[in-house]
């Protein structure tokens, strides 16, 4: 069995903001050179996610939404009491979860017609990163 690692890191532009991997995850996909297994995508951090989906605006809009009504920014979280105030984006790293498992297919990654690999932030505009690492034969 192989394994081969890689890291993306980010410094996104807005607080919250999904970013399109997917083909970083193909690039890594092919520098590994697997050609069946599987590849974990993780953020390294508690406060961003990682999200298969539509590559849709409105779905990314409509998820955005639901993870504001569900984890607002600005209530007094308790985890504001230890001085920080990004208490909604580390639930709505809950919510969304922070990695996913991808199969590896005939050397390809075996993604249905319409998901899309998103890195999502939800407290950004400082250095964060995430890692790919692909294990397979």
């Amino acid at each position: 069995m192989k394994s081969h690692t890689k890291y993306l890191w980010f410094e996104t532009r807005k607080k919250r903001e999904l970013v399109n991997i997917t083909e970083e995850c193909h690039a890594s996909l092919k520098e590994s050179e697997i050609m069946e297994g599987m590849m974990l995508v993780s953020a390294m951090h508690i406060t961003a996610g990682v999200w298969v989906n539509d590559n849709e605006p409105g779905i990314w809009q409509d998820a955005m939404d639901m993870l504001e009504g569900l984890a607002p920014e600005g209530p007094d979280y308790r985890h504001h009491r230890t001085g920080e105030d990004n208490g909604h984006a580390h639930l709505k790293n809950l919510l969304m979860h922070h990695q996913v498992i991808i199969p590896i297919t005939d050397g390809r990654l075996d993604l249905g017609p319409w998901q899309t690999i998103f890195y999502a932030e939800f407290d950004g505009q400082r250095r964060k990163r995430l890692i790919i690492k692909t294990i397979g034969e």
